[in-house]
Parts: structure tokens; sequence; C-alpha cells
């Protein structure tokens, strides 16, 4: 039996792995969610931020050293993982480190993912792994990498590439893999606009997680090598892959579900509609992924807010709640919520009526008003009669509207500024 196996062979290798999570990217295509925090540092799911999720991730796996990258506006996220991910114990060797763009080797921010990890070379060997894990500080997903890990030291592998199967049609926001009969990586195609479908089914690709294994040693020669490359765009996708599969040992590690043995749960949550189909999927009687899942928990830094509350029983004036999703510190006074999820200290005045929403923290929605079909950033301030996800042309004119028609609405939109910055 091959020692993949067994778990104390697992956990040996996840003591020796250091974890790097990408967080520095602001997700654009999040439109003005990111105007003012990175995408890792976006709220989901009610309580988290997107970046607990990996974070979580490596807790559950067994990997405590961990390093954050960080560069655009990453004051918020910052502020999450200090308040949220200090527990870990630093006497023991274990640790969620920050490592923001700091020009430590030359006088540029990060040009690209790899450039990222060199210019923090000299922190990563003083830490002495054997392994090095990059993961993508955006997608929300439930992932053990102690047997990804594994894998890769069963098949003396130099890199291993996680993936997971995608329609075909949305495979060109991937990078897209094509493997022989056992995983080893043959071609690697970074956002490709023809992408390549699966020999076993023409409508699938294979597309990259954005989550590497490395050999420590290994990764610093192809840093230093990368970073002496003229023409290199310096990223793991575009350049540092493809060199790998020519000359070295590259293995695809496949994520799926183990107990159904079907494509596991993973959403890059990185365009408006995605961001709220996501959210409300959570809604369902039996989601993909489960937040109430003991057995692999998500940890969050959360505010002490005390339980919902639903006042009010009149018939025209009754505070309800159905097929939705309410965190703490919420109240909901004379008013209706329908498969919708409040995040936490939502207030909601009465007469008003809401459906299809994700409303994130701190949001005060005034009287009478309706809103449909709508993400209300945190911290806005609804006024009342207003309506919202109603009439998308009027919409248009004030908010974001999605081409899924969500309409999108921050602090910024409504004239309420949360950040002075004159």
């Amino acid at each position: 039996m091959s020692q993949i196996n067994t778990p104390r062979f697992v956990s040996r290798l996840t003591r020796r792995t250091l974890a790097l999570i990408m967080a520095g990217g602001r997700g654009s295509r999040l439109k003005n969610l990111t105007d003012w925090r990175a995408k890792p540092a976006v709220p989901f799911g009610g309580k988290f931020r997107i970046v607990d999720f990996p974070l979580s991730n490596c807790i559950n796996s067994g990997i405590r050293r961990i390093g954050l990258l960080t560069q655009y506006k990453a004051h918020s996220l910052i502020l999450h993982v200090q308040k949220g991910w200090s527990f870990l114990r630093g006497e023991f060797g274990e640790f969620v480190e920050i490592l923001p763009a700091q020009q430590r080797i030359h006088e540029t921010w990060y040009a690209g993912t790899a450039d990222a990890i060199y210019q923090n070379i000299d922190i990563i060997r003083n830490h002495n792994p054997d392994y090095v894990l990059i993961l993508a500080g955006d997608h929300v997903y439930k992932m053990d990498y102690g047997p990804m890990i594994a894998a890769h030291v069963d098949n003396k592998a130099d890199l291993t590439v996680g993936c997971i199967e995608v329609p075909l049609d949305q495979a060109k926001a991937f990078g897209v893999l094509s493997v022989d009969e056992a995983g080893r990586i043959n071609s690697f195609a970074e956002k490709p606009e023809n992408p390549q479908s699966l020999p076993s089914d023409p409508k699938q690709a294979l597309a990259s997680m954005g989550i590497y294994v490395f050999n420590a040693a290994f990764l610093y020669e192809l840093l230093i090598r990368d970073a002496d490359t003229k023409g290199s765009t310096h990223d793991f996708g575009k350049d540092i892959i493809p060199a790998v599969i020519e000359k070295y040992r590259a293995f695809s590690y496949m994520f799926r579900n183990p107990l159904k043995n079907q494509v596991a749960y993973w959403r890059d949550v990185g365009t408006v509609d995605a961001f709220w189909e996501a959210n409300l999927e959570l809604i369902g009687v039996t989601p993909e992924l489960n937040l109430y899942d003991s057995e692999w928990p998500i940890w969050t830094y959360q505010e002490q807010y005390p339980p919902a509350k639903f006042v009010f029983d009149d018939d025209d004036r009754r505070g309800m709640a159905v097929d939705s999703m309410v965190s703490g510190g919420c109240i909901i006074s004379g008013s209706s919520v329908r498969h919708s999820l409040l995040f936490s200290n939502v207030k909601v005045n009465s007469y008003c009526t809401i459906g299809d929403s994700v409303i994130l923290p701190d949001v005060t929605i005034g009287r009478r008003s309706k809103i449909q079909k709508t993400i209300i950033d945190k911290g806005c301030r609804i006024p009342k009669d207003t309506q919202i996800g109603v009439d998308l042309a009027k919409d248009r004119d004030r908010y974001y509207v999605s081409p899924g028609g969500v309409v999108l609405v921050t602090p910024d939109m409504l004239g309420q500024s949360l950040h002075n910055v004159r």
C-alpha cells in the first residue's frame, strides 16, 4: 500500500509545509465591491470574508505556518487577519504572517504572482520548509491539502497543480491543462482563447485552481531564474508552470468530493453575478457548501453581536424572514425578507420588502423600501421609500447593474462617503 494513505505520514508532511496565500489582487470584475478593499477581504456567507476559506483549509489540514501576501488596499484585510487569526501560538512555530509589498529586493511592487513570492524569498528560506503550498486568497471552497501534498511526494513530483473540471465555455478564464493517464501534465495554457476539452468529455476542461505544491529548494531555483529572465511577466501561469512542464516532473491533483466521487464545490466569486449567486446558494436546504459542518469549520473574526430579532406581528407590519439566512445583530422590524442573506448588524425598518438580495454588514434600510435582486455593500444607509431592483433602467443611472440583472449599491453611489480622502 502506498504511504499516501497513512495519516501519520500526511501529518508529518503538513508540518513541514509553508503555505503562501496570494491576497494582493483587486478583483476588478467585482466592480465597486473592491473600490476600498482587496478581493480576499470581501464579505461572504453572512459572517465570513473570502480569505477565511483558504486560511481555514490550512488550519484544518494541519498547516499552521502561513504567509499572507498583500498589496492592493489591504488595510481591511490586515485588520481582519490581526483580529481573527492571532490565536496561533508563535512559541509552537505557528503563525499567520502578513507579507505586504515592501520592495525588499528591488524598487517595484509585486509585478506578478511569481515575483510576489520571489520578493519574499529570504523570509521563506528563513522558515526552512520542505514544501511550499501556494494558494489563491480569493476562492471559496473546502479542501484538505494534506492528501495533495502526499500525492506530490508519492509521485516524486517537482510541482503539483490542483485541478478541477469546469464547463468548456468558462475555461478561458483559467489555466487549462492536459494530462496523461498517470496525471502528469503535458501541456498548460493560461486563459486560452480556445481551451482544450477533456478527452473523456468534450463539454468539460481541466482547469487550474491556482493551488501549487513545490519542493522548496526547487521553487527557489525557479524564482531566481525567472527573476533574471528578460521579457518574463513573472507569473506562475504564464511563465513558471510552462517552463517546469518541459523539463521536470509536473503532476495534476484532481479536486473531487471523496464521498460522492464527483467534482467538489469550488467557486471563483470573481464577478458580481457569481458573488450574488454563490451567496444565495447557501440558503438552499442542502447547499453544496455546508457552513454547518463541525468537522471542517470555517474560522473567522466577528463582532460580539446579540441574536437576530424579528419584531411586530400585525397583518400589515410583521417582522419575518422566509427561506433566508440572517446573522447576529440584525433587527427585522415589521418587514418581510424572502430568499435573502443578511450579514451581521443589518437593520430593516418597517413596511419593507426584501427579496433575492445579499445585504452586507452594518446596513440600515429605511421604511417602506423595496429591495429586489440587489447586493448592498457594507455601511450603506438606504433612505426610506427607496426602490432598488424594480426598475433596472432607473437603477443604471445611479448604481451598477450586472449582465445578470443584479444591482450593486455602495455607500459612494449613495453619496455616503465612508472613506474620507479629502
